[in-house]
């Protein structure tokens, strides 16, 4: 009689298959927190009149958000509660924050232009981050279609920093022709647009931090925090608003480039 063969037993896999888009992880959350209560801070402090104060928490809730992805991603903790959690701290660190710090410092006066001006690019902001939940892996890695919310924040609160730094509130007029409010219009007008625009952003997703650099990048980077310790609020806004025109450039070169271009010979 024929002994009988010993199937194998299957061993369970360590982590259930769906079990990662129902967990929780504390790590990566903490720093969405921490984002998500530097919008809100920069609210409260925009009702309060501070607006330096409210500035300064936008930035502070950029640098958050940045690390909550990465270190998502090095510790292996990304889940499905933590992208949605996420975009939502955006929406109000990046989104509601901005607009209402702008509306109270300098389109108040201006009445329904002035609330216009902020729903524009409140709603632009939510826009912005739908469409960037919907098409993350269809879209080409290397660049961010439209303007990121974070960089269109930054923008915003940088004007309103480098302002506060020079003494300029927002009823006052500089230059001696232009007053402020249609500036921070004008710019809250262009963030929010920009945000729901098909220009092509540079992400910076493909820079390997592991990788060999030369001596000069390093040199780059030390001066690029002398310069921004030197004076923040001048640095980071002309840094925004360079980064906001660079999808205007780069959209230029790509017409100037298909223009110059030989007909194909039949």
């Amino acid at each position: 009689m024929a002994e009988p063969t010993l199937r194998p037993r299957r061993r369970k896999p360590l982590i259930e298959p769906g079990l990662r888009e129902r967990s929780i992880y504390l790590l990566p959350n903490l720093f969405t927190t921490a984002a998500l209560f530097a919008g809100f801070y920069a609210i409260v402090q925009a009702m309060n009149g501070k607006f330096e104060h409210a500035a300064v928490a936008i930035f502070i809730a950029m640098v958050m958000d940045g690390l909550d992805g990465r270190v998502a991603r090095l510790t292996n903790t990304q889940s499905a509660f933590g992208a949605e959690y996420d975009s939502l701290s955006d929406m109000v660190s990046f989104g509601v924050a901005p607009a209402l710090v702008l509306y109270v410092w300098a389109l108040k006066p201006m009445g329904k232009l002035g609330w216009i001006a902020a729903f524009i690019y409140c709603a632009c902001a939510a826009l912005r981050l739908a469409r960037f939940n919907t098409k993350l892996d269809d879209s080409d890695k290397r660049y961010f279609q439209g303007l990121p919310s974070p960089a269109a924040a930054a923008l915003l609160a940088g004007l309103v920093w480098v302002s506060f730094d020079n003494g300029v509130s927002g009823a006052e007029v500089f230059f001696g022709w232009i007053k402020m409010k249609w500036l921070a219009w004008s710019i809250t007008v262009f963030a929010g647009l920009s945000m729901v625009s098909d220009l092509k952003y540079y992400s910076g997703k493909d820079i390997n931090l592991r990788s060999s650099v030369p001596f000069v990048v390093i040199l780059l980077i030390v001066l690029a925090f002398v310069l921004i310790s030197y004076s923040p609020p001048e640095v980071l806004f002309f840094v925004a608003l360079l980064y906001g025109l660079s999808g205007y450039v780069l959209w230029a070169k790509r017409r100037i480039a298909t223009k110059a271009e030989p007909p194909l010979s039949t």
